[in-house]
C-alpha cells in the first residue's frame, strides 16, 4: 500500500497541532501550527489571491498557503462546526493565555477570549443536549467549553467527557460527574475515539493501546513516543484501526482487537500529525499524515478485495524470516531435547538435567529500610532442591525503568535462591511476571521457568504495634458488613507477614508518610487515622470497592493540610489582585506609550529633533518598564497558577473520600464555595460531606 498523493510545503509543522477543515463549506485545507506564532492553511482548491488582514497573510513561499499571524506561541488547534449559522467550519488556536475563534472564509475574528489556565489541548463537537457545539479547552488544571458566541458554558451542559492528565490517570466525566478512573504508569499524551465505548490512548513513554471501558484490550510499548494517534478503518473490514504516528518517522495501523501490525510507513523526520479528509475531493476519504518538516502523505483506505492486512511484499519476506527463524528455535530446542535424553545415562554430564520435582516458589516480604538499603518489598525467588538460578527476568508494568528487570548473578555467587529488592512508585496492585533459568551449578543448558505473582495494592507498609495517636487526619463511616469481609479485604490488599485475624491494625508507611491506622467497632463504625490525604482516599476506594458500595459518605479532618490550603487560598486572592492591578497598570503604560509616539512622529514632522529625541527616549524608559511589568505579570501568573492546581487536586482529594453520589455532590458543592468565594463553606464541605453546619 502507499500514499495516493504526496505533498512537500516549506513550512515546519508543529507536533500534535493539524488539523483539517472545510471554511467555505466546501474545500478542505491542512491547517497547522508553525514556529514563531503563525498557522498555515494549506487550500491547493482556490490559487486565487487571498485578501490581506491584520491576522492573515499570502505566504511568500507557496501560492496555495495562507498565514494567520497568533504573535504568540500555540499550544493546540482544531477546526470543524461551531457557530449554527457560519458558512464552513470555524479554526480555534489556543495558546498559554488565550482562545482565538477564526471565520477564515471571512477573514473576521469569531471571538478572541482569556483563558488564564491555559489551553494545552482542545475538542470541538456537539455535547449532550445542548444545541450548538462547544470547544471543550483543557488547560493546566481545570476545562472550559465556549460556544459561538465565546460564553462558557462547560458546567451546565450534560455530556460524556475523557480527559488524560500528567497525574497518569485517565477520567471519564457525566453530567460534571468522575464517574471512572483508569490509572497508567506515565502522563496520558494523547485519546483518541475510536466506536462505541472503545478509545485508544497514548503515554509519554511511547505507550499506545486500547481500551474498552474500563477494561484494557492492548497496549504496546516503543522506545520512540507516539506523536499522534487517529482512528481510521484502513483496511475496509468495517471496523477503525488505530493509526499511530512516531516521533521517529514511523507511521503504523494497529488493529483495534489485537494490537497486531497490519499497514506501516516511515516519513524521514517525526511525525506531526495524523488526520482525515476528502483531500481530492474524489468523495474518498483519505488518511492524511504529516512530518514536522512539512512533508503531507495521502491514504486511500484498501479496496473490499484486500481487507485484512496491508503489509506489502517487503512484509511477507519479513514474514517468512521471522517463521524460519522460529524453525531454527525449534530445532535448535529439539536437539537440546534429544541430548538431555542422551545425558540421563551419563555422569556428570555437564547437560541441564534438573529433578522431576524443581519448582520455582516465590514469596513477597516488607523490608525497611538500612543504612545500606532503603525501604522495599523483597521478592525471593528460589528452588526446592540443589539445583541453581542461572539468571531472572522479571517485568512489571510502572515498576522497572523499561518496565523490565535481569537479574544475573555471578558464578562465585550461584545459588538455588534470588532476592529482588522492588520498589513500587505508587499504590497500585502490579502484575510481576518471572521468568527464571534453572539448571545444575555446572550445567550449559537450562530450563525456562514462567510464573506470575501479583504484588498488593498496598505493599509498602509494615504492620506495627505503635499507637495510632500520633496522626492527626482522620476519617470516619459506617458500613453494614461483616468484620471477616473487611479483614479479608486487609489480607488481600497488605503484604503481611501472616494472616491477621482482626479488622484493628496499624501499618507503618515504608515511604515516610508516617503511621496509618485501621479500626472498626462493633456497630460497623471505620476510623482510619493517617496524616496522609491521597493515601485515606485510596484505602476508602479500594475498600470501597472490595464491598462492592455504590455509595459511601464519610466524615474527614486533616488539620495539617486543610492549613496549608487555607494558605494557598489566600495566596490565590493576593496573586488575583497583584494580577489585576498589573494588568491595568500595562494598560495604563500602553495608551502612554501610543500618545508618547503620536507626539514623537508630530515633532519629526515639524522638524523639532530635540523634542523628537525626547520623546523616543522616554519611549524607549516606558517600553523598558512595560517589558519589566510583563515579566512581573507572567511571573505571578504561573504562581497562580500553580496555586490554583493546588486547590483544584484538594477538591479531588476531598471527593476521593466519598464514593458515588456523595462524592459527586461534594466536588460540585466544593466548586460552588469557590465561586462564591466562601472559605469557611469549603471546609466545612471537605470535612462533612455538606455546607450545613
Amino acid at each position: 500500500m502507499v500514499p495516493i498523493f504526496t505533498l512537500k510545503l516549506n513550512h515546519k509543522i508543529n507536533p500534535r497541532m493539524v488539523a483539517v477543515g472545510k471554511f467555505d463549506g466546501v474545500h478542505p485545507c491542512l491547517t497547522a501550527a508553525t514556529q514563531a506564532g503563525k498557522v498555515f492553511i494549506h487550500n491547493p482548491h482556490n490559487r486565487g489571491q487571498r485578501p490581506v488582514t491584520h491576522r492573515l497573510s499570502q505566504s511568500t513561499q507557496d501560492s496555495d498557503i495562507s498565514l494567520l499571524n497568533i504573535n504568540q506561541a500555540v499550544t493546540c488547534l482544531t477546526a470543524g462546526t461551531l457557530g449554527p449559522n457560519t458558512t464552513g467550519d470555524t479554526l480555534l488556536v489556543g495558546s498559554q493565555t488565550n482562545l482565538l475563534a477564526y471565520d477564515v472564509h471571512d477573514n473576521t475574528d469569531v471571538f478572541y477570549r482569556d483563558v488564564t489556565d491555559g489551553a494545552n489541548a482542545i475538542v470541538l463537537g456537539k455535547l449532550g443536549d445542548i444545541s450548538s457545539p462547544l470547544a471543550i479547552i483543557g488547560g493546566n488544571c481545570a476545562l472550559q467549553g465556549f460556544d459561538y458566541e465565546g460564553n462558557d458554558h462547560f458546567w451546565t451542559v450534560r455530556f460524556d467527557l475523557l480527559v488524560g492528565s500528567e497525574d497518569f490517570d485517565i477520567r471519564v466525566f457525566k453530567e460534571d460527574q468522575l464517574i471512572s478512573e483508569l490509572n497508567e504508569n506515565e502522563t496520558v499524551t494523547s485519546l483518541c475515539h475510536m466506536h462505541g465505548s472503545r478509545f485508544g490512548y497514548a503515554l509519554a513513554n511511547g505507550t499506545v493501546g486500547v481500551y474498552d471501558r474500563t477494561a484494557r484490550y492492548w497496549r504496546i510499548k516503543s522506545k520512540n513516543h507516539a506523536m499522534s494517534i487517529h482512528a481510521f478503518d484502513l483496511n475496509a473490514d468495517g471496523v477503525v484501526e488505530l493509526i499511530t504516528g512516531w516521533s521517529n518517522g514511523k507511521i503504523d495501523a494497529r488493529s483495534d482487537r489485537t494490537g497486531e501490525v497490519i499497514f506501516k510507513d516511515n516519513f524521514s523526520s517525526s511525525v506531526a500529525g495524523v488526520v482525515e479528509g476528502d483531500y481530492r475531493l474524489d468523495g474518498q476519504v483519505q488518511l492524511i499524515c504529516t512530518s514536522i518538516e512539512g512533508e503531507v502523505r495521502g491514504y486511500l483506505p484498501a479496496s473490499k478485495d484486500l481487507k485484512g492486512n496491508l503489509m506489502d511484499s517487503n512484509a511477507e519476506q519479513d514474514r517468512i524470516r521471522e517463521l524460519s527463524q522460529r524453525r531454527q528455535n525449534l530445532l535448535l530446542e529439539l536437539r537440546n531435547y534429544e541430548e538431555n535424553a542422551k545425558g540421563v545415562s551419563q555422569t556428570n554430564s555437564g547437560i541441564g538435567i534438573i529433578p522431576a520435582n524443581t519448582q520455582l516458589q516465590t514469596m513477597l516480604s516488607v523490608r525497611a529500610a538500612t543504612e545500606a538499603q532503603k525501604a522495599h518489598v523483597e521478592l525471593s525467588i528460589s528452588t526446592p532442591n540443589e539445583t541453581i538460578i542461572r539468571a531472572v527476568l522479571i517485568f512489571a508494568e510502572g515498576i522497572f525503568e523499561g518496565e523490565s528487570h535481569v537479574v544475573h548473578p555471578s558464578v562465585q555467587n550461584l545459588s538455588g535462591c534470588i532476592r529482588v529488592p522492588i520498589i513500587p512508585p505508587k499504590d497500585m496492585p502490579v502484575d510481576l511476571h518471572i521468568k527464571a533459568f534453572v539448571g545444575g551449578r555446572t550445567s550449559t543448558q537450562f530450563h525456562v521457568f514462567e510464573i506470575t505473582r501479583q504484588l498488593p495494592r498496598f505493599s509498602m507498609y509494615e504492620i506495627t504495634e505503635d499507637s495510632p495517636a500520633a496522626s492527626a487526619g482522620t476519617v470516619s463511616f459506617s458500613i453494614n458488613e461483616r468484620p471477616q469481609r473487611v479483614v479479608m479485604w486487609l489480607n488481600q490488599n497488605f503484604l503481611l507477614p501472616e494472616v491477621v485475624e482482626s479488622p484493628n491494625v496499624t501499618f507503618n508507611s515504608l515511604r515516610g508518610g508516617g503511621l496509618m491506622s485501621f479500626h472498626m467497632a462493633s456497630n460497623g463504625q471505620i476510623t482510619l487515622r493517617t496524616d496522609d490525604i491521597d493515601l485515606a482516599g485510596d484505602l476508602v476506594q479500594s475498600l470501597a470497592s472490595f464491598l462492592a458500595m455504590e455509595d459511601l459518605s464519610v466524615e474527614a479532618d486533616f488539620p495539617s493540610y486543610f492549613e496549608e490550603l487555607r494558605t494557598t487560598l489566600t495566596e490565590v486572592d493576593e496573586f488575583h489582585s497583584v494580577h489585576q492591578k498589573l494588568t491595568a497598570d500595562m494598560a495604563d503604560h500602553s495608551n502612554y506609550i501610543r500618545n508618547m509616539l503620536v507626539q514623537a512622529e508630530d515633532a519629526r514632522l515639524m522638524a523639532d529633533m530635540k523634542t523628537m529625541k525626547k520623546r523616543y527616549r522616554e519611549l524607549f524608559d516606558l517600553n523598558r518598564d512595560l517589558i519589566n511589568e510583563y515579566t512581573i505579570r507572567s511571573n505571578n501568573h504561573n504562581a497562580l497558577l500553580t496555586r490554583l492546581k493546588s486547590v483544584n487536586q484538594a477538591i479531588q482529594r476531598a471527593g476521593r473520600l466519598r464514593v458515588g453520589k456523595p462524592k459527586n455532590q461534594v466536588i460540585a458543592a466544593c466548586r460552588d464555595a469557590i465561586k462564591s468565594n466562601n472559605v469557611n463553606a469549603l471546609f466545612r464541605i471537605m470535612r462533612a460531606g455538606t455546607a450545613s453546619s
